[in-house]
């Protein structure tokens, strides 16, 4: 089969395009998919120059939907021609997180795809990124990665709920748990901050603040339910008008880098909530005294994944996609193949992009 192989770590680092790879497995507990359709994430960029931590080879990609071909033994709720969502976040059920029922915690199986192969490219043992490998057109995964939906759900959109819309929308639903009425403010007005915008619209907020340094992406942002959509630089004397210097009740980091931080802990009231969402790299470091953390009363939370348990929330969010209150397709910015994924990468950020999608069949 065909999938994209990243061999080194670094910004100058080329994905290659091999079509001598196989993927390994299922195993007991694990199925085979065939993917249909791919988002390309932030994340994925991230991994490839070294800002999320990526063995290689790998076959980068974790945001995904497909058709079940095989299971392995011990899968009896699954069968081949099931159309699923991949969950890249399983739980195993069974950890202290788990337990503590903290399922979007459990590292069980993506500290597995960091140790075990997922693929051979020839002769070669190649990873996927967190144990999945979306760029490629058939993956493994343990049964708990897979949702399964209903077979009209089209690829492309169902693709989107398994890591952008659901960290985006988790945001605030799962995590900020925002109602209506509280006013919020969302750094970054990508795919994850349309998601967390259109969170924060469903949740009921009279105020959505949209912040960003490309214009192209603030006029976006007002077209998915963004009240107010301004420059960081104009953020401050939009506090004052709206807020009377208060501050907003919320404020989503996409961005997760530390001016983002220092910018969402200055918009946010006393007492209220800096919800972080982007990963941010690990060499960063946010300064905050004690006697502001004190004095100020403010929260930071992070949101990993939007605190999701994606057996539960996928088709909630897919039920908000039937019902038309979540516009899933107009997220779709691109329609792209699989030996385009190198300008996808490299086309993050730009204006006229909210979230690209690799489309591995014609029938996606």
């Amino acid at each position: 089969m065909r999938a994209a192989v990243l061999h080194g770590i670094g910004d100058g680092e080329k994905l290659d395009i091999r079509d001598d790879v196989t993927v390994l497995g299922p195993g007991p507990g694990e199925i085979r998919i065939r993917v249909r359709a791919a988002g390309v994430c932030h994340s994925d960029q991230s991994a490839r120059d070294g800002g999320l931590p990526q063995p290689v080879p790998a076959v980068l990609g974790h945001e995904a939907a497909g058709d079940v071909l095989e299971v392995g033994d011990g899968v009896d709720d699954l069968a081949p021609g099931d159309r699923v969502i991949v969950n890249w976040l399983p739980a195993c059920g069974t950890c202290a997180e788990c337990v503590r029922g903290m399922p979007f915690l459990c590292m069980t199986h993506v500290m597995a795809g960091y140790a075990m192969p997922r693929f051979m490219a020839g002769d070669l043992p190649v990873f996927g990124m967190a144990g999945c490998g979306a760029f490629a057109e058939e993956m493994v995964v343990p049964r708990i990665g897979a949702v399964q939906i209903e077979p009209d759900v089209p690829y492309e959109v169902a693709a989107l709920v398994g890591c952008g819309v659901m960290t985006g929308v988790g945001s605030v639903v799962n995590t900020a748990e925002l109602r209506p009425g509280d006013t919020a403010v969302v750094i970054g007005c990508g795919g994850v901050g349309i998601a967390a915008i259109q969170g924060c619209r469903l949740s009921g907020a009279s105020v959505i603040v949209a912040v960003d340094t490309v214009p192209e992406k603030l006029a976006v942002a007002r077209r998915f339910g963004a009240t107010h959509a301004v420059a960081p630089e104009a953020l401050s004397d939009l506090i004052g008008e709206i807020t009377a210097g208060e501050g907003f009740d919320y404020a989503f980091d996409v961005v997760a880098v530390p001016q983002t931080l220092r910018t969402a802990w200055t918009a946010v009231r006393r007492g209220g909530a800096v919800v972080l969402v982007g990963a941010g790299r690990p060499e960063h470091q946010v300064e905050f005294s004690p006697f502001e953390l004190l004095f100020e009363g403010k929260r930071i939370i992070p949101s990993l994944y939007g605190s999701a348990y994606p057996p539960r929330d996928f088709p909630r969010l897919i039920a908000l996609w039937r019902a038309g209150r979540l516009d899933l397709e107009g997220m779709i910015s691109h329609r792209i193949r699989l030996e385009q994924v190198e300008d996808a990468l490299a086309a993050l950020g730009r204006g006229d992009v909210i979230r690209q999608v690799i489309v591995h069949d014609a029938g996606a």
